[in-house]
């Protein structure tokens, strides 16, 4: 089922004092407005997958999958994950975007800055984002 965000209205404590800065501070209201909440083993921004290690038209069918050490895999097993590493590298993803502004750059959303982007360099993207400093204008940062 999908609704709108409800953000908490508490105020935030002394350990961030630049509010309003950060694009992150108000996530994910601050580039959405809705949110889904799936049910049984569905997962996804639209409920269209199945969890991990469920399979199915309806994610019933459960698969045991074992996250195996890399140093442990045969030559063509290692041959075959860097395949799918370099696939992933030159894939677009049909899902997401990235934004390649802030929101006060964006002009509060009224001007969309978004970019396509791999699916290998979405997940490093994504690591970035949510670890990156606090930037907080010019060459200063948090």
């Amino acid at each position: 089922s999908c609704q709108n965000i409800l953000l908490s209205n508490a105020p935030l404590g002394p350990q961030f004092p630049f509010t309003g800065v950060d694009d992150r501070e108000s996530w994910p209201s601050i580039f959405y407005n809705r949110t889904c909440q799936c049910s049984g083993n569905f997962t996804g921004f639209d409920c269209g997958n199945c969890k991990f290690g469920f399979w199915g038209p309806n994610c019933t069918d459960r698969r045991l999958l074992v996250r195996r050490n890399i140093f442990d895999l045969s030559a063509p097993e290692k041959d075959k994950f860097f395949a799918y590493l370099t696939l992933a590298k030159h894939t677009i993803s049909s899902d997401y975007v990235i934004p390649i502004g802030t929101y006060g750059q964006m002009k509060n959303g009224s001007t969309p800055m978004f970019s396509d982007i791999n699916i290998y360099d979405l997940f490093v993207w994504i690591h970035y984002y949510v670890s990156m400093d606090a930037l907080l204008g010019g060459s200063e940062i948090w």
